[in-house]
């Protein structure tokens, strides 16, 4: 059974081996990637505001496999963003994905935001699947102030609607 809570500094090193090791799997590799982004490497210092859930961590029999956050797109009041979602190959298909999703939709939902932002690559298709079940809609292009240009895909989730 998988567990997921908020990352430890001892962590950082291990996270960031999969955000870049993913991340190549699926050619997301330098500028305007998720895993080039310089919080990459010391992710238990990112996202500890009032108004960011702080990254979580998924462990599999005490391994970490992966994790995701969520924090405000851009500096909005109203718009979050859905962060570095990785998984490691061996622990996708079990629910993990889901799991830390909900969990930082449903912090989002419960911090004031209406919408959800997120932005990926065509080739993810099994996390695209996973954010259209959870009510994420396909938009034409990115919100203005995207960080992550080499992304092809973008998604939005207004969160008035249950999580």
């Amino acid at each position: 059974m998988y567990k997921i809570k908020p990352i430890l500094p001892a962590q950082d090193k291990n996270i960031a081996d999969i955000i870049v090791n993913v991340g190549k799997e699926y050619g997301a590799i330098g500028e305007g990637f998720g895993p080039s982004d310089p919080e990459v490497m010391s992710m238990s210092q990112y996202y500890n505001d009032a108004r960011s859930c702080q990254y979580l961590v998924a462990t599999l029999n005490e391994e970490i496999v992966g994790g995701c956050g969520i924090a405000a797109f851009n500096q909005s009041l109203e718009i979050s963003e859905l962060r570095k979602l990785f998984l490691l190959p061996a622990s996708r298909g079990m629910g993990i994905g889901k799991a830390l999703t909900i969990e930082c939709l449903r912090f989002a939902q419960n911090s004031g935001y209406k919408q959800c932002y997120l932005d990926t690559l065509k080739n993810m298709t099994s996390a695209i699947s996973l954010y259209e079940k959870l009510g994420f809609k396909h938009l034409h292009s990115p919100l203005e102030g995207t960080i992550h240009n080499g992304c092809d895909v973008w998604m939005l989730k207004a969160l008035s609607n249950h999580v």
